[in-house]
Formats: structure tokens, sequence, C-alpha cells
């Protein structure tokens, strides 16, 4: 009798306190930032749940082809983005959920650079990205530096001519920084955030001798790569 009263005694303790932290996290959910979206648009982006919810939302959208640059709220209504965009959606994504709002850059020769939002679990890295090719997308954390994560994009980047072209990383940028000018929400072009990143240092991913040594990619690793991928019309 009087194990059962304990046990008793102990459930409706334990369900005290799941009652306590559900009140408590409903709570700090209502006093979370909105960071100027509604009330359906932070359901929407919390109910991504993870990086890989995010990156499924964003392999949904169709690329944007257009020479644009969308605030995540304006991503989250067009339902269009292009790499630049989806890159800075992401970590709008991930903030919503709880990581700090990060992006690098990814840079290269004779081809666009590539913007991705990061995140840390532990002490390793991971990606959430858009992108007019197959493999320069989402990257599981499980990256120990940011060399390691921008090299793990080396070999399926590349231009229309075959070549590889990654070359440089910047180092991580957190977008909070640009809090005053409301960038999450804005009905403005967010330019301003990829001027930034064409002004800070970039780290080069390679020598002068690796450089020359590169050869351009098979043609099957081409057509993997071009699976899905969007033609300009123009």
């Amino acid at each position: 009798m009087v194990l059962f009263l304990f046990r008793i005694g102990h459930a409706k303790s334990m369900t005290t306190r799941f009652k306590t932290f559900a009140r408590r996290k409903s709570k700090s959910r209502s006093d979370a930032p909105s960071f100027g979206f509604t009330s359906a648009e932070l359901r929407t982006l919390r109910a991504l749940k993870s990086p890989a919810g995010i990156q499924r939302f964003l392999d949904e959208l169709p690329y944007n082809l257009s020479f644009t640059a969308r605030s995540p709220q304006r991503v989250l209504r067009d339902r269009t983005a292009s790499c630049l965009e989806g890159g800075i959606f992401a970590a709008a994504a991930l903030r919503i959920i709880g990581f700090p709002p990060l992006i690098f850059d990814l840079e290269a020769e004779q081809d666009t650079d590539h913007v991705v939002a990061i995140f840390k679990v532990g002490r390793h890295w991971g990606a959430v990205a858009k992108s007019n090719f197959t493999g320069c997308r989402y990257r599981e954390p499980v990256y120990r530096s940011l060399r390691e994560l921008a090299m793990s994009y080396f070999n399926v980047y590349f231009n229309l001519r075959g070549e590889r072209t990654l070359r440089r990383y910047s180092r991580p940028v957190n977008l909070a920084r640009f809090d005053p000018v409301g960038w999450m929400t804005t009905g403005k072009p967010i330019w301003f955030i990829a001027e930034h990143l064409c002004e800070i240092p970039h780290i080069p991913l390679l020598t002068p001798p690796m450089e020359k040594r590169l050869t351009r990619v098979d043609p099957r690793t081409f057509r993997g790569e071009m699976v899905g991928h969007r033609k300009s019309r123009i």
C-alpha cells in the first residue's frame, strides 16, 4: 500500500512537472519575438522543426532565376527563392527554431557565389541551402570545421563548362547584425546582405598549383548535378 501510494504521488508529481514545463514552453513561445512575421507565418516556420525540415521546404520551392533579393517573409509569401534568398531564408527559419541566424559565402571563379545557411550541433557544422544544382544543398552536421564544410561542396561546384570553380569561403556572418533594418520581413530588397558578403575577407581553399592541376567534371557527374536544373528562357 505504501509503495502504491508512493507511485500515485510520484505520478502526480511528474504530471505537475510536465504541466509546468508545458506552461513555461507556451509562455516562452508567446514571449518570443516575432521579428515582424505574422502569427500564421511563425507557425509555418516553427512547423519546419529542424534544419532538415527547412531544407525540405526549400526543395519544394521553384528556383528563382530572377535577379532579386527577397526577404525571408517575401520568400514565404511568394514561394520561390534563389540561392541568395534561400540561404537567407534558411538562416531566418533556423533562428525561429532556436539556432543563430548564420550564413557564409562560398566564392567561385568564373561562376556565381553560393550563400549557405550554417548551423552547429555540438561541435559539428551543417548547412541548409537553395541551389539550381543537385549537390549544393543540405549538409548533415558532421563537419568539424567550416573549411571541411566548404570543401564538401568542392567536387560538385562547377560551371556549365564543367570547370571546378569553388575557391574561397567566408567567416560566418550572424544576420542579427541587420536587425535594425528588418532584414527578415522588409518589403524592400536585401541586397545589403549580399554587399556585405562581397566586402568581408574570404579564405582560400586551394593553392595556385592545385588550381592549375584541376580537371573538369566527368559527364556522369555533370548529368547528375543537372537533375531538376531550371534554365532561363531569356
